[in-house]
């Protein structure tokens, strides 16, 4: 999946992805490959090394997630991610400090 894609499916903002895979490709964590049928587009995906881990630790996290956002009311809900994006605003603009 690209960078773009996965920011929207993680809904925090491009740059903010694109640090994240940047420093886990160095790390060996995920792959950046070239797209097949675009040379200009970069497919991210998890090294092959990790795959089982990290799947394994996404489905416990999203069972947790699950747990704990389910019985909130869309309200409260809404203010858990609004909360979540401030963070994540507030982490970019410190990075973006240096």
């Amino acid at each position: 999946m690209t960078v773009r894609v996965l920011a929207e499916r993680l809904e925090v903002a491009p740059a903010t992805v694109s640090l994240m895979v940047g420093d886990l490709s160095r790390q060996g964590i995920l792959h950046r490959g070239e797209d097949d049928t675009d040379r200009r587009r970069v497919i991210v995906s998890i090294a092959a090394p990790h795959r089982r881990a990290i799947h394994a630790w996404l489905a416990g996290a999203a069972d947790a997630w699950r747990a704990a956002l389910e019985p909130l009311t869309a309200a409260e809900r809404g203010l858990v991610v609004a909360t979540l994006r401030r963070y994540e605003e507030g982490v970019e603009r410190s990075l973006s400090k240096g």
